[in-house]
């Protein structure tokens, strides 16, 4: 591919706008960022705090413990860090610097004020509005479709910023296009780039994911799923490379105060989709270059296979992420535009389908199913095997089975959705 193919500026810059560092969980980490923006805008620490969110931002926060807080999880948590102890300049690093003090300062807040969390109106599936009120001064402001798409601000109904379109179909404004993404133009575009285009991002993803990765085998983190798999199945590079990607997961979700470089708006599908493939180029001693080459490669993938299903599903992102990774790998032995094909199929014919019940301790277990399935989808292809079209949801051609999935997640598994957040909220079964 021609560095003047429009493509190639595509795919720079959408690996500019999604490889970006967060520390935690990113939906409560938006839910932060908001509430410091909004006292920022405010100008002093709100009297009290109403957080409108929707359905999925509720199950994706939580069970999740928000770091910086002294291990404190949910909504309530993370919108009181924000506005406590958050510097808005730093987006979704908006909690890196807290000072035991404020970690204090923190709890004292929520033990005295008002912190209220209410379901949003409407049906957007990533919704998220703030209202702290100070005296008689009050701050709106609402986050939509990503994590760090501030859409409305108002202060005293007087609008600061208004941008975007309010609705269920909405566009994520403000990012490049992903239209342009095939599994090909990906595959051509990493064999030919220039790496230096790409190398600040993938690089300091490979070396923050990779440092988590460690944190999560060395020390008590989670469920220690990354350490299970260790210690029972040994220490192959298929199973290091399941353990180490869990590892960074089993830290993440339980409040590791270290920063993970995200992709398509998860630090888990980050670490999903860099870890192992750094496993498996370290094993197979390529050269530097070549696992920044694979890492792209498993980055784009991943956001490719998840821009038709969207940021939030009941469809976990992790099965994208593991995909990717799988194919990686079989470009790491070689493998070209049949062989990563091939890979994709076969693993997303076997792990579509796993549900996303929110940010919590098992989505390290998933991972690591997750990057299993992409590794084999890539042995089988070695071993001459395939999945076919008309085998379930599997079409003839690796694009169609990518829409396939994409319809899956994004509408057929709506209700599924709405199910999984009534279970977790504890509402009676709608029989």
């Amino acid at each position: 591919m021609e560095r003047t193919d429009p493509r190639y500026h595509n795919y720079v810059q959408i690996l500019k706008e999604e490889l970006v560092p967060a520390m935690g969980c990113t939906e409560p980490i938006a839910i932060a960022y908001g509430a410091a923006k909004a006292r920022e805008v405010l100008g002093r620490e709100p009297d009290s705090i109403t957080v409108e969110a929707s359905g999925n931002i509720i199950k994706n926060v939580k069970s999740v413990v928000v770091p910086n807080t002294g291990g404190l999880k949910g909504i309530e948590a993370a919108a009181a860090a924000g506005a406590v102890a958050g510097q808005a300049d730093k987006i979704l690093e908006v909690i890196s610097q807290v000072s035991d003090e404020q970690k204090e300062a923190i709890r004292t807040y929520l033990e005295t004020h008002s912190v209220r969390v209410l379901p949003a109106e409407g049906d957007v599936i990533f919704d998220i509005i703030l209202t702290l009120t100070a005296g008689s001064d009050t701050v709106r402001l609402r986050i939509m479709d990503y994590h760090t798409n501030i859409v409305l601000i108002e202060r005293n109904g007087h609008v600061l910023l208004k941008s975007g379109v309010v609705d269920e179909s909405a566009k994520e404004d403000g990012l490049t296009d992903r239209s342009c993404m095939t599994v090909e133009g990906i595959v051509d575009f990493v064999d030919t780039m220039d790496v230096d285009d790409v190398r600040p991002m993938v690089e300091r993803q490979i070396e923050y994911n990779y440092a988590i990765a460690q944190e999560g085998m060395t020390h008590d983190w989670g469920a220690n799923v990354g350490k299970v798999l260790r210690d029972h199945y040994g220490d192959d590079v298929k199973v290091r490379a399941r353990y180490m990607a869990a590892a960074g997961s089993d830290a993440r979700m339980s409040g590791c105060e270290m920063p993970v470089i995200i992709c398509s708006g998860s630090g888990n599908q980050g670490i999903t989709a860099s870890v192992p493939v750094v496993v498996y180029a370290k094993e197979l001693d390529v050269d530097h270059d070549t696992m920044v080459r694979a890492v792209t490669l498993s980055d784009l993938l991943t956001l490719h296979l998840k821009t038709g299903i969207g940021r939030l599903s009941a469809y976990c992102g992790a099965a994208s992420a593991g995909c990717g990774a799988g194919a990686a790998i079989s470009y790491l032995n070689g493998g070209g535009y049949r062989e990563i094909s091939h890979t994709l199929v076969n693993a997303l014919a076997t792990i579509s389908g796993m549900v996303c019940d929110g940010a919590k301790p098992s989505c390290a277990a998933k991972i690591a199913m997750a990057v299993e399935n992409g590794i084999l989808g890539y042995s089988m292809f070695r071993s001459g095997q395939q999945f076919r079209g008309g085998d379930g949801i599997v079409t003839k051609g690796v694009e169609e089975t990518i829409a396939n999935i994409g319809r899956l997640g994004r509408l057929g598994m709506r209700e599924t959705d709405r199910e999984i957040i009534r279970i977790m909220t504890g509402q009676p079964c709608d029989k």
